[in-house]
């Protein structure tokens, strides 16, 4: 449990420069999701056949991790629109509605009951959220752009946690990254049409950005929470990854002064969304404690 919430939270450092890199690519939300999507899924094929990694599963079993990466292709979709529509700041914030959706869509899905404690946790990140948008105007598309991005993420999540013990994690990935690529790419020509590109080849530094995207802050990313997933729920990696905001702010603020774009509202709200992971990581640790205490010494 140890090891797997090291990496999570590792992950979690890495997934700070996401939103970093989306506004550092001039190109749309569409082309920098598809393009991220095709160098992770070609830079991890070649990495796993070069090891010898490369692990051969039916196409059904294909089929099933592509569908769980078409989620995520298009939520990056919607989460770097957002960036672009509002800013950095505004985008990762909306991310951390994730972990409510979750509460939502993994009981229903998964056919268990839901958790008064996670709802109640989830409950912080929507007033959070709810307190930034009904105060401040200014970000609004961006804010919806970035909910319809954590409930993509929020179903991606919940599908990859059922595959996630079945198969190795850079198998999931590999073909996380192939359905993903699929999925932008059907909906890649109407969003091409209703919001044209100047450009559809990347420049020589949108080919940098794109590349250590898709190898650092993608496939190592990604490899780092399928490995965490395997002993910690879905809801606990999605609220973690709540935490995203705080590293992705630090960095905008470093690099592109958004703190002369953000209201007190957002400070606010981001307060009650860090307090909602701080009481959730709170609760996992003292749950895993107690089963601890009642499990005999053998």
């Amino acid at each position: 449990m140890k090891k797997a919430f090291i990496l999570l939270h590792l992950a979690v450092v890495l997934a700070g420069f996401t939103g970093v890199f989306g506004r550092l690519i001039t190109l749309n939300a569409a082309l920098i999701s598809w393009y991220r999507l095709m160098f992770s899924g070609l830079l991890l094929l070649v990495i796993l056949a070069a090891t010898g990694k490369l692990e051969k599963i039916s196409f059904k079993n294909i089929r099933r991790i592509a569908f769980a990466g078409a989620f995520l292709g298009l939520h990056w979709v919607f989460f770097y629109a957002s960036i672009k529509y509002a800013n950095i700041s505004v985008g990762v914030v909306c991310f951390s509605l994730t972990s409510f959706f979750t509460a939502i869509f993994a009981p229903l899905l998964n056919r268990k009951k839901f958790s008064v404690a996670e709802l109640l946790l989830s409950a912080l990140t929507l007033c959070g959220i709810g307190l930034i948008f009904g105060l401040d105007a200014t970000y609004r598309t961006g804010i919806i752009l970035g909910i319809i991005s954590s409930i993509l993420v929020a179903f991606y999540t919940v599908f990859n946690e059922r595959i996630a013990k079945e198969f190795k994690s850079e198998t999931i990935t590999l073909y996380t990254m192939f359905g993903g690529f699929i999925g932008v790419g059907v909906v890649l020509p109407v969003s091409l049409y209703l919001f044209p590109a100047a450009a559809f080849l990347p420049s020589v530094p949108d080919l940098a950005y794109l590349l250590i995207l898709a190898l650092v802050c993608t496939v190592l990313l990604y490899l780092m929470v399928t490995q965490a997933l395997r002993s910690i729920p879905a809801f606990t990696v999605n609220l973690s990854f709540s935490l995203e905001p705080l590293y992705s702010i630090i960095l905008a603020i470093w690099l592109f002064k958004e703190n002369r774009e953000l209201s007190p509202a957002f400070y606010f709200g981001l307060g009650l969304i860090v307090l909602s992971v701080i009481l959730q990581m709170f609760r996992v640790a003292t749950q895993h404690k107690k089963i601890n205490l009642t499990v005999p010494n053998l």
